[in-house]
């Protein structure tokens, strides 16, 4: 089923203020990735996060932090299938939301849930090409800084990011619920694995933060990752560089696998904050952390 109703009655926003938690000082030494330096560290209930974040400003209102994580995915939601929420983004007030089918095996379909700053909210539903990824195929959403398109991508082993119009800020893109057309493909001069958030940094340029355990594509594991476009997004089909800025944190008292998740960088504070899920049994909280160019 496809339509549009209140978010109240369909979507929840997690904020900073609802969570109950405050920021903790970081107690390791402060990363560089690139240019990018650590400037704190935030531990946030994985109850509500661990699967997304970004900043939501709507005019006169204060800025908020949206966090995703499965407890926040409306009920109706997923009664229809939607069963997992990848890392949002938003922009004019608006929230994109991505969602993977968890019923049908393998899926044929990707959800894109958008927010308005009224609160209504409307379902986008893309049925998967011929050749997307059937398996884990929506796991992050970035908007471009001119807010026309909607870039997403798939977990596992990728080589494209796939560009549609973005619903309400793109004239080329659907009003009114429906299927979202995909508009482009961005082409990646490098294999990226397991990049569950992105977010535009530039006009040209994307960070992605992976949860890939390995270093045969990288140097390193768990990497934070840069994306350099040619040319501003013109929903024409483009290549990318990949570089890797370097190993996400990765602190814990715990031993095992991390998880880096949702990534979001703020313009108007120049803030860039990454979530890294910890080891189990400290994954109750999500280490949120933060950094800023130079």
């Amino acid at each position: 089923m496809r339509h549009s109703t209140t978010a109240a009655k369909v979507l929840a926003l997690s904020t900073a203020a609802l969570l109950g938690c405050t920021g903790l000082a970081s107690a390791s030494p402060a990363a560089s990735l690139g240019g990018w330096h650590q400037t704190g560290k935030t531990g946030v209930a994985n109850s509500v996060s661990g699967e997304g974040i970004t900043t939501l400003r709507r005019p006169g209102s204060a800025p908020e932090t949206v966090y995703r994580n499965g407890t926040t995915i409306p009920q109706p939601l997923k009664d229809e299938g939607w069963g997992h929420v990848g890392d949002p983004d938003s922009q004019r007030g608006y929230v994109f939301d991505v969602y993977q089918n968890t019923v049908a095996n393998p899926p044929v379909n990707k959800m894109y849930l958008v927010t308005a700053p009224s609160g209504e909210t409307t379902e986008f539903v893309h049925p998967l090409q011929a050749d997307e990824p059937p398996v884990n195929a929506n796991a992050y959403a970035a908007v471009s800084p001119d807010g026309q398109w909607l870039v997403s991508g798939a977990l596992g082993d990728a080589t494209e990011m796939y560009v549609s119009p973005t619903p309400f800020l793109n004239p080329r893109a659907p009003r009114t619920a429906g299927d979202l057309p995909l508009a482009a493909r961005i082409h990646l001069d490098h294999t990226i694995r397991s990049a569950q958030g992105c977010d535009f940094v530039s006009p040209t340029r994307l960070l992605c933060a992976t949860s890939d355990s390995n270093n045969d594509l990288y140097p390193t594991s768990y990497q934070l990752l840069q994306v350099d476009l040619p040319r501003p997004l013109a929903g024409r089909d483009t290549r990318a560089h990949v570089k890797e800025l370097g190993q996400l944190p990765l602190v814990s008292t715990c031993a095992g696998a991390f998880t880096p998740e949702g990534v979001d960088y703020d313009a108007p504070t120049g803030t860039l904050r990454v979530e890294v899920v910890p080891p189990s049994p400290c994954n109750t909280v999500t280490d949120v952390y933060s950094f800023k160019r130079g």
